[in-house]
């Protein structure tokens, strides 16, 4: 599948606004829904249990529930997505600091600006590189749920068709083939579900930048 230009998107950030009202449910619904899978998976690719990883997306969730009135929402400022990993990072390292309690390090004091040491001496276990898999998953993680989004609006036996196009791969003629329709049905199944998945993508971007 050929990249999505998800950084050359518009960025609406009224939502990411919303998110400063901790009354609005709906808003951080949204934001876990959107962003859960994100942070545990880039979790387990650093290294820890599932159990951790599950612990790392709560402690995330919660930390940007704490912090996210000192963020502003504005392109200018800097990128939420770029915060959102900073955050995901030091409770990644928690979560290995807790493999070690005498190393522990309280929040706070390492948070701290200009201290970033802590971080230089945690060693990466799979030999990656966070960013690099933060923009992987990030990469990942909006395409799977903008297609969880679309399948929910569309007919289930064309979403069937789009999904075996886009995801799997498959040359038209095989999917009109296992789908039973034409191939000239296929392409225009293909165009408008595209246009819809485009939608769905430019919606969950405009929770960053």
């Amino acid at each position: 599948m050929a990249k999505t230009p998800i950084d050359l998107m518009p960025t609406r950030w009224s939502l990411v606004q919303r998110l400063k009202n901790w009354d609005d449910q709906e808003s951080w619904k949204t934001f876990f829904d959107t962003y859960w899978k994100l942070i545990y998976s880039v979790a387990v690719k650093a290294g820890l249990s599932d159990n951790e990883a599950q612990e790392v997306v709560q402690e995330t969730a919660i930390t940007v529930a704490k912090k996210m009135p000192e963020f502003k929402a504005d392109p200018a400022a800097g990128k939420f997505r770029g915060w959102l990993l900073q955050l995901t990072r030091w409770r990644i390292i928690d979560q290995f600091r807790k493999r070690s309690p005498s190393g522990a390090v309280q929040p706070d004091e390492r948070e701290q600006a200009g201290h970033t040491s802590v971080l230089e001496r945690i060693p990466d276990p799979a030999g990656l590189v966070l960013e690099s898999v933060w923009d992987e998953e990030w990469q990942k993680n909006l395409i799977e749920t903008a297609m969880e989004r679309l399948k929910t609006k569309m007919n289930p036996k064309q979403f069937q068709i789009f999904h075996l196009l886009v995801m799997k791969q498959l040359p038209p003629e095989q999917v009109a083939s296992l789908s039973r329709v034409t191939v000239d049905n296929v392409y225009l199944i293909k165009h408008r579900a595209s246009a819809l998945l485009k939608k769905e993508i430019e919606q969950i971007e405009e929770w960053s930048a």
